[in-house]
């Protein structure tokens, strides 16, 4: 136990030593509280930002480096680079960074992070006013825009197969997207809808440390439950009640209602790939590129359909734009929380144009 300890304040000592290096210098009477730095050191290696084994860090293991359009958020040195921490141009990564570099305390503790205001999301979007959170939305807004999809299908056929087109992805763990909805475009947006903007939730907890454990990163989910009273589960928690997926029970969570919306979705794309598209299509969660033909017709995607030689190419610009907004709320399982208003209009609209196709269950949905 005593060896353990030992450890634990030498890893503090060098995470400090990290930090001054690439901090301005401290005054004489500056010093580290060793003992705090270690619990927090304890707290951040349960994270998955310190999972040495997550495929986030491991899968450039081969190649021997990460490419520079993956380091900043694959990489700790990535990052320093791309915030400019380094000494190099802010908001470019200059060269391949190092494997199996988790996103350690230097990422977020160092001069250069603690000067962040704003970052700037795929749709060119800048946001600001963002303080501590802005290191989060660099790497929690995904890679893509529903602005690609608009550009990648205009002047399109919107019922007709297209070899120009590719599925396209919005990336994982995109929560500052969402969070920031209609005003950051991270989803597609249907031609004379409305989408709501930025979740403004209650002061104090409307940020992302404010909710997550900025070492752990999990939700603090006291405050959630003192706040809404009578549930036991933070998914049970919802303040509107309209019935939106039309299952007529509006008792559920919001969790369930997006749950709802996005499973009528789904089966409405695999008609319409079907009926339309000519082609059958399934997916699958873990395997990128995530849309694959089902070449068996049994609706779902096993092990040896999910292979890029088998991923999906019959796209129209309206299976598009759907099965894009089906992937944006796949990505972030919290979005119930982060926007759900958002997430349940890009649902709903990418329902009802697939509806002007393939028939869809009548239901009294509403839309938010």
């Amino acid at each position: 136990m005593g060896q353990f300890r030992l450890l634990r304040l030498v890893a503090a000592l060098l995470a400090g030593v990290m930090i001054a290096s690439l901090a301005p210098p401290a005054s004489a009477t500056d010093e580290f509280d060793m003992e705090a730095l270690a619990k927090a050191i304890d707290t951040w290696l349960a994270s998955p930002h310190a999972d040495h084994n997550s495929r986030s860090f491991t899968y450039w293991n081969e190649r021997g480096s990460v490419p520079e359009n993956c380091a900043a958020c694959h990489s700790e040195p990535g990052f320093l680079d791309y915030i400019g921490a380094d000494g190099s141009e802010a908001g470019v990564v200059n060269h391949p960074a190092a494997i199996n570099a988790v996103i350690g305390c230097a990422a977020c503790h160092t001069a250069t992070a603690h000067a962040l205001e704003s970052a700037e999301l795929p749709s060119g979007v800048a946001v600001h006013g963002l303080g501590m959170n802005a290191t989060c939305t660099i790497c929690h807004s995904g890679r893509a825009s529903g602005d690609a999809v608009r550009d990648a299908t205009e002047g399109l056929g919107e019922d007709t197969v297209s070899a120009d087109l590719q599925f396209i992805n919005i990336h994982y763990g995109v929560a500052a997207a969402v969070m920031h909805g209609g005003d950051g475009r991270a989803g597609f947006h249907y031609q004379g809808k409305s989408y709501a903007g930025q979740f403004r939730h209650v002061p104090g907890a409307d940020t992302c440390i404010a909710c997550h454990d900025a070492h752990t990163t999990q939700v603090q989910e006291e405050g959630c439950l003192s706040c809404h009273r009578g549930v036991q589960d933070v998914r049970d928690i919802r303040t509107r009640h309209q019935d939106f997926d039309g299952d007529g029970d509006n008792s559920k969570g919001i969790h369930a209602e997006i749950i709802g919306l996005q499973d009528q979705l789904y089966t409405a794309i695999q008609s319409y790939a079907v009926s339309v598209a000519g082609t059958p299509i399934g997916y699958a969660s873990g395997r990128n590129p995530y849309f694959f033909i089902d070449t068996d017709g049994d609706g779902q995607i096993d092990d040896s359909e999910a292979v890029r030689d088998n991923r999906y190419q019959s796209w129209t610009p309206r299976l598009l734009k759907a099965a894009y907004n089906y992937q944006v709320v796949k990505k972030d399982p919290g979005g119930y929380v982060h926007n759900p208003a958002y997430l349940l209009q890009l649902l709903y609209d990418s329902l009802e144009s697939l509806a002007e196709q393939v028939e869809v269950e009548a239901r009294s949905r509403h839309r938010p």
